[in-house]
């Protein structure tokens, strides 16, 4: 289902601050459908897996941490054309940057602590999905 599909995560920071139903809310307002979501917690080594991509870059050990300091809503979204329209719906990863309305915009507190995640590419939301679910887990 390339280009239908795109995966997210609704990270610490918007669920400690209690903003996990207003996201889920905008987005399905956007036309997306959920077909795999779950509150779970990433270890140590889930986040270092995860992020892999980052670790060397200088910020990787904060967003390790960062990430493993409480849960998040793993979901993964369906919709024509999902990751671009996801992406445009979450806005930049400054919230200072991000458009009006956006997710991120919203709810978003620093460029480190932006709310939520969303996959770049058709092929990254393929593999983000399925470290986070079983196929038994997608609808």
């Amino acid at each position: 289902m390339a280009g239908k599909r795109t995966f997210t995560m609704i990270k610490p920071d918007a669920v400690e601050n209690g903003h996990i139903g207003a996201i889920l809310e905008k987005i399905t307002a956007s036309g997306f459908k959920i077909v795999a979501m779950k509150l779970t917690q990433l270890s140590k080594r889930d986040a270092e897996e995860f992020y892999a991509v980052h670790n060397e870059r200088p910020f990787f050990g904060e967003l390790v941490e960062f990430m493993t300091r409480g849960p998040i809503v793993a979901a993964i979204l369906e919709k024509e054309n999902a990751v671009s329209d996801f992406r445009t719906l979450i806005g930049a990863t400054n919230p200072a940057e991000a458009a009006e309305g956006t997710i991120r915009n919203l709810y978003a507190t620093s460029i480190g602590e932006n709310a939520v995640h969303g996959s770049d590419s058709d092929e990254n939301a393929a593999i983000e999905g399925a470290f986070h679910f079983a196929g038994r887990e997608i609808f």
